[in-house]
């Protein structure tokens, strides 16, 4: 073996937001080219920005899981750390590599890392080979009449179903040829000190979560066997914790693909539409940032740019913190921070309060979630924050304004959510649990509660931080 690796020129097959060796276009290629693979990963910043702690947690678990799958089959995760552009080529020389494959990514800077990768490698003489794997279809190819890309979901996606054009998944390979040997500064996993420590605030993110592809796919299997029929029903059932897949971390980090995620969902029949369409909402949130680049840091809408925020750093804070007074907001924000996670008819509200009720800029949320969500994405997330706001393409317009009790009446009847991340309000009766400042002194002494003290006094009135939310939203339009 150790002759075979001298000698031989290997593939390069390097690894980003594609943990996972089943349904793996660019892992294919590089394995029937018949050349050994040296399988690479590289520890660096994404999507032009630095990952969130929450991602980093994730990523430590996951390349664990992806190590020990290659090692199953033949191969060697090797683990660098540093600028691909510069990294790359030097490897390249480094083993003779005479070809390098990697899956796409979306984001414009990226796009740009990777063209000019392309160009250097190609220049020298190297295949350089860019594959489809991390969406059902490439961001350009569904286009409407016009020629142009889609800018509202819901012909974008009733167009995507015409198609009817997703291929089969690819199975893994039933072994690699790896390329084994030594690289110039690879370090171990571990080295990258992705978890966190002193303190360590991710010791709740062990019981909900197992990271890596055998964990995706046990996940998917128990959706589809037991919840997703009543996945149109339960998913904005707040404290149903079967009612939405949980897929979206093992999506956001590629250890699943949304194409076995397709063809396994349309085995079971049944009602699977909603469920499909929440998969046709990350696609189509990737089409927004492929043709607008600043999706994360810019408005779509450019008239939401006169917008005049408040931006109170004490009120962005308490938002944080889960300490605002509005409960469903509360328990939403200290499930993020102990989970990594949040349920999404929650994201909604909460998003909706920080930006209309506490008229702190979106931005400012999305790099709260960037930072705390094990499922950040450069797609989901701007384009998610922008729809809230109402300054995004296809948003919810600005004067909907979610109302931050009655949505917690509506999908946490019994207050189960609150009482769960939200314990010193746990003794509160159901019909005082979503708006305590209205419960009586006696219903408030009996639960234990002294508003001010034990839980936070509203930050805001509702109803007139709607009526400024709006007075602001009409001047800015002239």
């Amino acid at each position: 073996m150790r002759k075979h690796i001298m000698t031989q020129s290997p593939n390069i097959l390097w690894f980003r937001r594609d943990l996972r060796v089943a349904d793996h276009p660019a892992l294919t290629a590089a394995v029937e080219s018949g050349a050994p693979v040296l399988c690479l990963y590289i520890d660096h910043d994404f999507a032009g920005r630095a990952r969130g702690g929450a991602s980093k947690w994730w990523l430590h678990h996951s390349l664990k899981s992806l190590k020990a799958d290659l090692k199953s089959l033949g191969a060697k995760l090797h683990i660098l750390r540093g600028n691909p552009d510069v990294i790359i080529p030097s490897l390249v020389q480094e083993v003779a590599a005479s070809a390098v494959h990697w899956s796409r990514r979306y984001d414009g800077d990226s796009i740009e890392l990777d063209k000019s990768i392309k160009s250097t490698l190609k220049d020298d003489g190297i295949d350089a080979h860019s594959h489809s794997g991390s969406l059902l279809r490439e961001p350009w190819e569904v286009k409407t009449g016009s020629d142009t890309y889609y800018k509202v979901f819901t012909p974008y996606w009733k167009a995507c179903l015409k198609r009817d054009d997703i291929g089969p998944a690819l199975p893994a390979p039933k072994s690699i040829d790896g390329w084994n040997g030594n690289i110039k500064g690879a370090m171990p996993i571990d080295d990258l000190e992705l978890l966190p420590t002193d303190p360590d605030w991710a010791g709740g993110f062990d019981d909900p979560w197992t990271p890596g592809s055998a964990g995706a796919h046990k996940r998917l299997k128990s959706f589809l066997k037991n919840h997703v029929d009543d996945y149109k029903e339960q998913r904005n059932m707040a404290a149903n914790e079967h009612g939405t897949s949980g897929l979206s971390p093992h999506l956001a980090f590629g250890e699943i693909s949304p194409r076995e995620i397709w063809h396994e969902t349309h085995k079971v029949g049944g009602n699977t539409y909603t469920f499909l369409s929440e998969v046709g909402w990350r696609e189509f949130s990737y089409v927004l940032l492929y043709h607008n680049p600043k999706l994360g840091s810019e408005n779509y809408k450019e008239a939401f740019d006169d917008f005049k925020w408040q931006n109170s750093k004490a009120k962005l804070r308490a938002w944080q913190h889960g300490k605002t007074g509005y409960p469903f907001v509360d328990a939403g924000l200290r499930q993020l921070w102990a989970t990594g996670w949040m349920h999404n008819r929650v994201r909604m509200v909460t998003a909706s309060f920080l930006i209309k009720h506490l008229l702190v800029d979106w931005r400012k949320g999305e790099e709260w979630f960037w930072d705390t969500l094990v499922d950040a994405d450069p797609a989901s997330n701007a384009a998610s924050w922008q729809w809230v706001a109402g300054s995004g393409a296809d948003a919810s317009p600005y004067f909907r304004i979610f109302n931050p009790f009655t949505q917690g009446e509506k999908f946490d009847p019994d207050g189960e959510y609150v009482k769960r991340w939200v314990p010193e309000l746990s003794g509160m009766p159901k019909k005082y649990i979503h708006r305590p400042w209205e419960a009586p002194d006696e219903v408030l002494a009996k639960a234990g509660v002294k508003l001010g003290k034990d839980y936070p006094k509203p930050i805001v009135e509702h109803k007139a931080a709607r009526e400024e939310a709006l007075g602001r939203y009409k001047d800015s339009r002239g």
